[in-house]
């Protein structure tokens, strides 16, 4: 562990140092060693993330064997072929075209929308009123 904690280590200075050389020519220092410090952070967990994932899919794939991959002689043609049809329906789609537009069931139940229309009320409002109003608005 301690040769890794090195490397993990080395990383985060790499980030640090990156961060730090790009970041200082156009900010204060304190903002820039700042900045490198959570760059070091960050690549730090990147590098351990890293190496926990790579340990972990080490882990998770086993070596195969040669008899794992030997195919036993009964299964060998199972699954080759595949055979995609789909069921002829052009008497349907004939009898849906032939069909007159008044023999269709259901037609009666349809109501057409009738919203009440919309009527300009006359304003009581004194055009010297809204001039003032207006004038009321605009001042401040």
């Amino acid at each position: 562990m301690p040769g890794k904690m090195r490397y993990y280590t080395l990383f985060g200075l790499f980030g640090f140092l990156l961060t730090f050389a790009v970041a200082s020519s156009s900010n204060l220092f304190m903002t820039s060693l700042i900045r490198g410090l959570i760059a070091f952070v960050v690549w730090f967990g990147l590098s351990y993330a890293a190496n926990w994932m790579i340990g972990f899919m080490k882990e998770m794939s086993p070596a195969s064997t040669d008899e794992d991959l030997i195919v036993p002689q009964d299964d060998e043609g199972k699954g080759g072929q595949l055979d995609l049809t789909t069921p002829d329906e052009t008497d349907e789609l004939n009898d849906l075209l032939k069909q007159t537009p008044g023999s269709q069931t259901g037609q009666d139940d349809f109501t057409p929308l009738n919203p009440p229309k919309l009527v300009k009320t006359p304003d009581d409002k004194d055009p010297e009123e809204l001039a003032k109003v207006v004038r009321h608005l605009t001042e401040n």
